[in-house]
Parts: structure tokens; C-alpha cells; sequence
């Protein structure tokens, strides 16, 4: 199973850690075997009332490292692991407890969250030779954070499954600034009746805690969002870059266009001129945020689901190709709001 897990990541993932330096289905089948189902009933109360009980996390990337510093701040201590050792060294130096491996984590926590890049990242977290899954107690409450493949998510679900744990797919929207702030919205699929166990845990990183169906259903509602946030963004990249074109002022054309039925994120929260807005990566050289080759990622996420669905998604799959256009021209790094200087460099050409 670990190895088809294996294969079906790398057919809508790439191979790597790039969260990491940025500064930032149906599910579970419907009925459990009978010992199973009256452990994991039991356990929605005994965890409702663990109250602050360590908790394991596994990634502590851009994202990954914010969310676990909101769990220490409403004082749950944390049992911690990351791929690249030095993501861990500032929560060893305040006491948290720092271990080798996941299976490790699972070892010592009955609840664990994990933000990962990528589908093949979540599949070597949870079924890998150090994997979770190699000492995940009965009962345990897996709760997955990480942007991935809807059937990858089913399908760990199943494997966490039959080993009397439960598995939650809950990814996040709102970026690196909502991380901090504690504002994420989480969408979260998976057994009902777990939801407010996960719930206690999610509403220390997020302002939003949203349940959304059976597990796969988190990550559904994540690329939807995340496909029509690139539309979005490409749109307003374009609309300011024409405007500037023309002579307009570009702090001027942010606030008509804030102002008036083009207004939406990327144009008032997040826009993507340099000079327009402070505190978001354009005013940095495309630093930080969310990276071109994510959300290139995220959008081959979407267009797998789209053809597995026979559902039409035309802007979609434009908007993938130019995500994919500027991973190989140089903008892999950058901030996926880079799409402006993108445009500004082809004109020239």
C-alpha cells in the first residue's frame, strides 16, 4: 500500500521540501469494525478532556512553525520532528521536546499535526520506514494539515484506519501572516464525531474551523480556493500592469479597483505592484509568502481532480501553465504574487 501511496503522490506532487524557507474520499468507510469503532467512540471524550497534553508536530516549515508556536502559546507542550534539523533548534531551546523521527512523535503523542509540502512528503511521513505509523497508539488523533491529493488523503486515512487511529485532513488557508496571527481557516474533513476533537486543537492556529464532509473533503475545499486564488491573482497582476500601462498611478488603480467590483484578495490584501502595499512579498522583492512552485503544485492538484472529474476548469488550466511557465524561468522561489514581474518581463521580449 505504502508503495501505490508512493506512486499516486508522485504523479501530482514535486519532489521536494520547498515550504520550508519561505518566511513563510468519500473517507473513512462508513462503518468501522466493531472493537475499533468503540475504542475511537471512547476516545472522543478521553481526548475532549486531555486538555493540555503534549502534542506531536511534523513540519516546521514557514507554516509549520507559526502553527506550533500558537499551540505552545495556549500552553500545550509540544513533542516535535522536522526533516532539517535546525527548524527544530528554537523550540529545543524553550523546552519543547525535540525527537529523531515521526515514529518517534508517535511514541509520545496520542495527537499529532502535520504540514508537509507535498503528497510524497505526507506519505514518507505517515507510512515511511520511520513513519508514524510504525508506533501510532490506538485511538490517536492524526490530524493533516499539508496541501495533497484527495485520494492520498482517503487512502492514508485507510492505513491509519486499520491501525485503530483516526486520520483528519484539515488544510489551511490565509498564508503566513494569518499562521502567525492565529487566523487560518481550516477546512477539515474527515469522522464527524472527531470534529471537536480536532476542533480544540485547531482554533489555538485559526480563526476558521470549518467541517466539510467525510476525509478528502478538506483538501477538495483547499483547491478549489487555491485555484481560484491564482485566477485571481493572475487577473489582478494583469488588470495593474495594463492600468500602469496607460498611465495610472498604480497605489491610485489599487484603490479604485478596492473600491469597486474588481476589488477582491489579491488586489486589497495582497496586491502584487511593488510599492502599493507594505508588509507582503511585492514590497519585498517576492520574498516570503507562498511559493510560485506551491502553488504550481496546488494547481496540478486541481487539474488531476478536474480530469479525474470530467469537470471543465479552462482558466484553471491556463493559470497552471503559467505557474509551470515561471518555475522554469527562474521564479520558483519567489512569491507566487511574482506573476506582476512575470508579466512586466515578457513584455519586454
Amino acid at each position: 500500500m505504502a508503495a501505490s501511496l508512493w506512486l499516486r503522490g508522485a504523479a501530482s506532487s514535486l519532489h521536494y521540501w520547498s515550504h520550508r524557507r519561505w518566511p513563510a474520499t468519500a473517507g473513512l468507510p462508513a462503518v468501522l469494525s466493531a472493537p475499533i469503532e468503540s475504542y475511537v467512540l471512547k476516545s472522543v471524550c478521553s481526548r475532549s478532556m486531555a486538555s493540555k497534553t503534549p502534542v506531536g508536530f511534523i513540519g516546521l516549515g514557514n507554516m509549520g512553525n507559526p502553527m506550533a508556536k500558537n499551540l505552545m502559546k495556549h500552553g500545550y507542550p509540544l513533542i516535535v520532528y522536522d526533516v532539517f534539523p535546525d527548524a527544530c533548534k528554537e523550540f529545543q531551546d524553550t523546552g519543547e521536546q525535540v525527537v529523531s523521527s515521526p515514529a518517534d512523535v508517535a511514541e509520545k503523542a496520542d495527537r499529532i499535526i502535520t504540514m508537509l509540502p507535498t503528497s510524497i512528503n505526507t506519505i514518507e511521513v505517515y507510512s515511511g520506514a520511520n513513519g508514524i505509523l510504525k508506533n501510532v497508539k490506538k485511538g490517536s488523533l492524526l490530524i493533516d494539515s499539508s496541501t495533497i491529493d484527495p485520494a492520498v488523503a482517503k487512502e492514508l486515512a485507510k492505513e491509519v484506519e486499520k491501525m485503530g487511529a483516526v486520520f483528519m485532513d484539515a488544510p489551511v488557508s490565509g498564508g503566513v501572516g494569518a499562521a502567525r496571527s492565529g487566523n487560518l481557516t481550516f477546512m477539515v474533513g474527515g469522522v464527524e464525531e472527531e470534529f471537536a476533537a480536532a476542533q480544540e486543537l485547531l482554533g489555538c492556529m485559526g480563526s476558521n474551523v470549518l467541517y466539510c464532509g467525510a476525509v478528502g473533503t478538506g483538501q477538495a475545499a483547499k483547491i478549489c480556493n487555491n485555484m481560484l486564488l491564482a485566477i485571481s491573482m493572475i487577473g489582478t497582476a494583469e488588470a495593474m500592469n495594463l492600468g500602469i500601462r496607460l498611465g495610472l498611478d498604480p497605489k491610485l488603480l489599487a484603490k479604485i479597483l478596492n473600491m469597486s467590483s474588481g476589488r477582491c484578495w489579491s488586489s486589497d490584501t495582497y496586491n502584487p505592484v511593488p510599492g502599493v502595499m507594505d508588509g507582503v512579498p511585492s514590497a519585498n522583492n517576492y520574498q516570503g509568502g507562498f511559493g510560485t512552485t506551491l502553488m504550481a503544485k496546488d494547481l496540478g492538484l486541481a487539474q488531476d481532480s478536474a480530469t479525474n472529474t470530467k469537470t471543465p476548469i479552462f482558466l484553471g488550466s491556463l493559470a497552471h501553465q503559467i505557474y509551470r511557465m515561471m518555475c522554469a524561468k527562474g521564479y520558483s522561489k519567489k512569491d507566487f504574487s511574482s506573476v506582476f514581474q512575470f508579466l512586466r518581463e515578457e513584455e519586454t521580449l
